[in-house]
């Protein structure tokens, strides 16, 4: 049947596609998917730093491999993504697990079949100061989802946000030509995806002619039944031409995720954010000005240097004000070689018992919000079946469950939500 591999992918979406990009490198060159990397010829570890415990956890993985290779000593171990990208960090693990056999960083994804084709025995390191642009054009990938994919739009990040390390280990923002972008979109909705995201650290950044939300009108204004999406975008940057866009065109799902951090002025200033928190509530009114039934997601970190209390109930009050249908909540995580890392740090108990406070206040707002849903109906797109049971989502980003009757992935259809569990609605088909 050939030599097979196994991809193991850490962090963020675009992690997540970049691994798409990686099995695509691989099936070129007939290799098959294998279901454990006990069973595959080629483990590859696409890492994540973001986070202090991202890494530990990936660094007790590469562990393990040290048996994997010991038991098969032809297995080609190779390790890839921002953990190499890192100052240092390409050095770092060759020293603590010497038996890896590639590394290579976030600019030179595109490299690794060319590394794998060349590689004799003789380890292969080789990081990238910068990306060559178009490097990633054209490079094959293997899709993971049968409904939903990826585009990437752009490249990197120039926001330096104090606790990120992200611009360090991706580099500049760069945006791909829209043109390229487009046919990328064309050529999924011809193999029938039927749901595509747009992708990139900060997408109303995006700096070809016509920005963001032209890119985005002329995707929407492409032939075809499908739903658009997009991620991330940044408070300070979001414009309303964007959101009008997204209000004119039935194509472009309602719904939003803005990382807001914190609702601390004091702190989102420490953060380097640019924005306060009386900005970030008048971007959510201009939202709902358009989008009166948006669904919006964000991101709040707790505990970061230097939080008081007072500063905490500042992120609680905004997180009641605004009423968000998803929250995604981290503890702060020292990163070194960001400036937060040389803030003062306060005491992780404190950390937790404020993030206990804030996941209890929106496990309340969730549910509330997804029992005013109930009663209405939606367009929800069929993501899969099981048991005779549809999922999806409806255009405001909220999970939909439902009888799959006649129905099958890839599906637009009308349901009417009927009751709701924690943030989910189960309906029925109209």
């Amino acid at each position: 049947m050939g030599k097979s591999y196994y991809i193991s992918t850490f962090g963020c979406q675009m992690n997540v596609h970049e691994s798409e990009k990686l099995a695509g490198l691989l099936s070129v060159r007939g290799y098959f998917e294998a279901l454990s990397p006990e069973k595959a010829d080629v483990i590859v570890f696409n890492t994540c730093c973001i986070r202090e415990t991202a890494e530990t956890r990936i660094a007790g993985r590469l562990g393990n491999l040290k048996r994997i290779k010991e038991e098969n000593p032809r297995v080609i171990l190779a390790v890839c993504g921002c953990m190499t990208q890192k100052k240092g960090g390409a050095e770092a693990l060759i020293k603590r697990f010497p038996y890896i056999d590639i590394i290579f960083g976030t600019h030179n994804l595109t490299q690794f079949g060319a590394y794998l084709d060349a590689y004799e025995g003789k380890k292969t390191v080789e990081i990238w100061e910068k990306e060559t642009p178009g490097e990633e054009d054209g490079t094959a990938v293997k899709r993971a989802g049968t409904v939903n994919a990826w585009v990437n739009i752009m490249y990197g990040c120039n926001n330096f946000c104090s606790y990120c390390i992200v611009p360090y280990v991706r580099g500049r923002e760069r945006s791909r030509k829209k043109a390229d972008i487009l046919a990328d979109m064309r050529g999924l909705l011809d193999e029938g995806y039927k749901e595509i995201t747009l992708l990139g650290q900060n997408v109303n950044s995006y700096g070809e002619p016509g920005g963001f939300s032209g890119l985005l009108a002329d995707a929407a204004a492409l032939s075809g039944t499908f739903k658009l999406k997009f991620m991330t975008s940044h408070p300070k940057d979001l414009t309303e031409d964007v959101v009008r866009v997204m209000a004119m065109s039935d194509k472009l799902a309602a719904h939003i995720h803005l990382p807001v951090q914190s609702g601390s002025d004091r702190v989102l200033s420490l953060m380097n954010r640019k924005y306060t928190g009386k900005k970030y509530l008048e971007t959510i009114d201009m939202i709902r000005k358009y989008l009166p039934n948006a669904g919006l997601s964000s991101d709040v970190m707790v505990g970061f240097p230097t939080e008081t209390e007072a500063d905490f109930l500042d992120t609680v009050r905004l997180v009641e004000t605004v009423r968000f249908s998803n929250l995604f909540t981290f503890i702060y995580s020292r990163r070194s070689g960001t400036p937060a890392a040389d803030m003062a740090q306060i005491p992780y108990k404190v950390k937790q018992e404020r993030i206990a406070r804030l996941i209890a206040r929106q496990k309340e707002i969730g549910p509330a919000l997804a029992g005013e849903a109930v009663g209405r109906v939606f367009t929800v797109l069929c993501e899969e079946i099981h048991g005779g049971v549809a999922r999806g989502k409806t255009q405001c980003e909220r999970e939909m469950t439902f009888p799959a009757d006649g129905v099958k992935p890839g599906d637009f259809v009308r349901v009417r939500a009927l009751r709701h569990k924690n943030t989910g609605l189960i309906g029925e088909l109209v």
